[in-house]
């Protein structure tokens, strides 16, 4: 097996054997960089002597029997929105193109303190706005299973860093579907945890009331021992939370018998591509032939989702980038003659357009005369949907869903916004209610495209997820691998 293929838990067994050194995998991976990147376009910052370096001191600290972390030695890349001491953090926007914190974020720290390697920032959709990765300043990422697709977004660098073996694993975000989606179109598993599990402290805020930090990987398990990594209680984020957390991954191997499996009917009335539609009724299937117990039920407020979403993450978009002013950091436009004229045009010309729109657009439903109408209705609506979903999880201990309605589509095909936002359909509703989901391969289409499946539990219970998606994942066996 290439190096670059190997997964985390294989990885970490042949380091801890030293049948390997972290210099020799990390090495490989850089090299990996080096060939497939001008193809895949998936990173804004490779940090190869800062990796070289890291992995040198990992081996030497395993050579002389100290104590390592469980990702000691693993190469690792990181969504470009997440702060790096010292290196760009970007977001991949003009606003922030020279960027370089002067501080880590709670999950940089925490992959720290296990040993980690960094390789290098991914590439995304500028402040994490968008479905494809087609709104980065430093241009588009393609799909490593068709460079003329996209990879999804907003973490598509995330994704395909990871589908085309740049890393091992990586971090991304989702506010609404940015990690699963991107996983589904490139084939690899995407964790959403549930709201407050993640620090959010150092990731650069979206939309504060959605966004979690999440992995992507090659396997359910690594996912797992990823979560169980970074989650935890953290006194910078006050919306981190207080409990005691489990250990992620305990009991994921055991069978799913008598499991129960509710399969909302509004899934299946939505436009979903033939090929996407078909894998999830095989996925129905293959459940209920592993002993689950499989019902249709129904989720009435799923059609409110999607507009409860784009006008809620758009006023919390309004706030948060409104600090971004050309005064403290980042891009300052060179033409202004007063400080009015210079806020004006920093913003204009250190934002794309999709930032523009979604900025505007919360500007509008927060404005007077149209928050009770729009912002107020949109919070009303995000209680409903989270009681829907605390009503079916008292009967189901999982739903099941497609992840995305079609398979990764062609760059530039979507000609609006509209056309673009309806890519979240089944994601949203997840980060709505604020409960976890993941996405899992379940085949390719007929063009050798892939897709997945969503599972979603209910909140700080993913555990029961992780075993359903495990049990899922052995029996679909998905071993296809992009050509690059």
């Amino acid at each position: 097996m290439e190096l670059t293929a190997l997964n985390i838990v294989q990885a970490a067994e042949l380091l801890a054997k030293k049948e390997l050194s972290s210099t020799e995998l990390t090495q490989a991976y850089l090299d990996r960089i080096e060939k497939v990147e001008p193809k895949v376009n998936a990173l804004v910052t490779t940090c190869a002597e800062d990796a070289l370096e890291s992995a040198r001191h990992v081996d030497e600290k395993r050579a002389k029997g100290e104590a390592l972390g469980r990702l000691a030695g693993i190469p690792t890349i990181i969504k470009d929105n997440m702060c790096t001491k010292g290196i760009l953090s970007t977001a991949s926007s003009k606003m922030l193109y020279n960027y370089k914190p002067v501080y880590d974020a709670t999950v940089i720290e925490k992959l720290k303190a296990q040993d980690y390697v960094l390789l290098a920032k991914a590439n995304m959709d500028e402040f994490a706005m968008g479905s494809s990765t087609e709104t980065s300043y430093f241009g588009v990422t393609k799909n490593p299973w068709d460079t003329s697709r996209v990879p999804g977004g907003s973490s598509g660098g995330s994704a395909a860093c990871v589908a085309a073996d740049e890393s091992v694993f990586s971090l991304g975000s989702d506010t609404g579907g940015s990690v699963r989606q991107p996983a589904a179109f490139c084939g690899v598993v995407g964790l959403k945890p549930t709201y407050g599990t993640v620090s959010r402290f150092g990731l650069m805020a979206f939309a504060s009331s959605l966004d979690q930090i999440g992995p992507l990987t090659k396997t359910v398990e690594d996912s797992a021992l990823v979560l169980d990594v970074i989650s935890g209680n953290d006194k910078k984020d006050s919306t981190s939370a207080i409990m005691e957390y489990p250990h992620y991954g305990e009991g994921m191997k055991k069978d799913i018998k008598g499991l129960k499996v509710g399969i909302p009917k509004e899934y299946l009335e939505q436009e979903i591509d033939p090929e996407v539609r078909q894998s999830y009724l095989d996925a129905i299937k293959l459940f209920e032939d592993m002993g689950a117990i499989v019902e249709e039920t129904s989720l009435p407020t799923f059609d409110y989702a999607l507009s409860a979403y784009y006008v809620i993450a758009s006023a919390e978009v309004a706030s948060n980038l409104s600090r971004f002013d050309g005064i403290r950091y980042g891009y300052r436009t060179e033409h202004y003659s007063d400080l009015k004229e210079m806020y004006k045009n920093t913003r204009s010309e250190g934002f794309g357009d999709e930032t523009k729109r979604r900025i505007m657009l919360g500007n509008y439903v927060l404005s007077s005369g149209y928050y009770d109408a729009y912002y107020l209705k949109a919070l009303k609506v995000k209680t409903l949907i989270k009681n829907d979903f605390d009503r079916l999880f008292s009967e189901y201990d999982i739903l099941l869903s497609p992840t995305a309605p079609t398979p990764a589509f062609k760059i530039g095909a979507k000609a609006t916004p509209l056309e673009m936002y309806v890519n979240d359909l089944f994601t949203v509703p997840v980060n709505i209610a604020g409960v976890t989901a993941i996405s899992v391969p379940s085949g390719v289409t007929g063009e050798g495209l892939p897709v997945s499946v969503q599972m979603i539990a209910k909140a700080f219970d993913e555990n029961t997820m992780f075993r359903a998606a495990w049990n899922f994942e052995q029996a679909v066996k998905f071993d296809k691998k992009p050509t690059l």
